[in-house]
């Protein structure tokens, strides 16, 4: 978890985020073991905008990888966050596109101080491959 954690911190060095000043990083573990990161990059307009955590899993589904684990989410205006960043709506869906309901949503301060949620406990009753297909999964 600290590795996970410590990536993400990481990756929130690299936020764009010029309109909000809220930083975000983001550290996608796969279930091969490899480690997507992201950050948010934000727009003039605000549409384009994207985040940490479909940055990450975007990078992921690009480079082929669609099994996942967990991801670290780290979050804020201060150089070291004060409060526990959570995903918003639109990356929840996105996890619920490659997720199961067991994936972890770690939101971190630090290395040592997080909280952990289920996808199906920030998601619950959500839309998924079930709705649309036949043979998807819910």
């Amino acid at each position: 978890m600290e590795e996970l954690i410590r990536k993400a911190l990481e990756a929130r060095k690299y936020s764009y985020s010029p309109y909000s000043g809220f930083q975000v990083g983001a550290a996608l573990l796969a279930a091969d073991g490899r480690i997507f990161t992201g950050c948010n990059i934000e727009n003039a307009a605000f549409t384009p905008t994207i985040c940490a955590e479909r940055t990450a899993f975007f990078k992921a589904v690009s480079e082929g990888c669609t099994d996942f684990v967990r991801i670290a989410i780290v979050g804020g205006r201060k150089e070291m966050p004060d409060d526990y960043a959570y995903p918003c709506g639109v990356c929840r869906q996105v996890m619920a596109e490659f997720c199961e309901d067991d994936f972890e949503i770690v939101s971190a301060l630090s290395e040592n101080d997080y909280k952990v949620h289920l996808l199906k406990e920030l998601l619950p009753e959500r839309f998924g491959k079930g709705n649309l297909l036949e043979t998807g999964k819910k």
